[in-house]
């Protein structure tokens, strides 16, 4: 059972039944072909969140008022389709609650289970991706549900749009659209990209957030950084923009492997995972 609040909250704004925002981890990094170490990134992101002001200045709000409950932990690992049916499952359950949903991987192949039950709740769903790579295979290593696969499912069966790519194998090409898909090198020091990614979404919105689309200066502490990516201000300009001109239903933060011996990356994604609360709240 969880034990811990998210950023140290009083227990009352943590209950199961008086909060709004529920936050689930999938612990799974079973896929990964580089850098290991994203099963533990809950710990870092909550031990981060402890020695963060919970004041967000910028919309004067104090969000975990609304109420922050960590679920319990996804924990199946046995297999990659194991994983995928455990998480499916669970987020359709959590659905039926009404409440806000949150998800912290793991690994990015933890969000194929999760984008599934969302689209077959909204059935004209918008997927915003955000990420370094295309994660367009419809198959990696012998399995749908590898990290590579993230996104092709979504990419089916919901308007996806992509977001700071700038790294993919040349046979995602055809399942690539490129008028949705906005290059890292392309966006660089532009912000016209906001207002026309936002005019191609529907309504409703799910956000996956893959941390390796931010420059790798800002964030190591990925399986694979990548250099040229996006940085603090530019991401909150246009998160902010989404969450005010769209309906964001739910969300994911995926791939942080904590480094001991440098805790920035874990703060920012504690603040990072803050802001787009205060965003949707406000």
């Amino acid at each position: 059972m969880i034990t811990k609040t998210f950023g140290g909250i009083p227990q009352n704004f943590a209950d199961q039944e008086a909060s709004k925002i529920y936050l689930t981890s999938i612990p799974y990094d079973g896929t990964s072909t580089w850098g290991k170490g994203a099963d533990k990134g809950f710990e870092a992101f909550l031990e981060a969140a402890e020695n963060m002001e919970l004041f967000d200045i910028e919309t004067d709000s104090e969000v975990y008022r609304q109420g922050i409950h960590i679920c319990d932990h996804i924990l199946e690992d046995s297999r990659p389709e194991a994983v995928f049916e455990a998480t499916y499952n669970l987020t359709k359950r959590l659905l039926d609650t009404g409440r806000f949903l949150t998800f912290f991987g793991g690994e990015h192949s933890v969000s194929i289970g999760i984008i599934k039950a969302f689209y077959e709740k909204y059935s004209n769903l918008t997927v915003l991706q955000l990420d370094a790579h295309a994660d367009l295979r419809p198959e990696y290593e012998g399995t749908p549900y590898n990290h590579a696969c993230a996104l092709y499912d979504a990419s089916r069966h919901t308007n996806l749009i992509q977001v700071g790519i700038r790294s993919m194998d040349i046979t995602e090409k055809k399942f690539l659209n490129p008028d949705k898909c906005y290059f890292a090198h392309d966006i660089v020091l532009k912000d016209q990209w906001m207002e026309q990614a936002i005019g191609q979404m529907t309504e409703d919105v799910y956000i996956t957030f893959d941390l390796d689309v931010f420059d790798s200066s800002l964030m190591p502490s990925t399986g694979t950084p990548e250099p040229g990516g996006l940085f603090w201000n530019e991401t909150l300009s246009f998160l902010k923009k989404v969450f005010r001109e769209k309906n964001v239903v739910g969300f994911d933060i995926v791939e942080l492997a904590p480094n001991p011996l440098n805790r920035a990356p874990d703060y920012l994604t504690a603040k990072l995972y803050y802001k787009m609360l205060s965003y949707k709240f406000k």
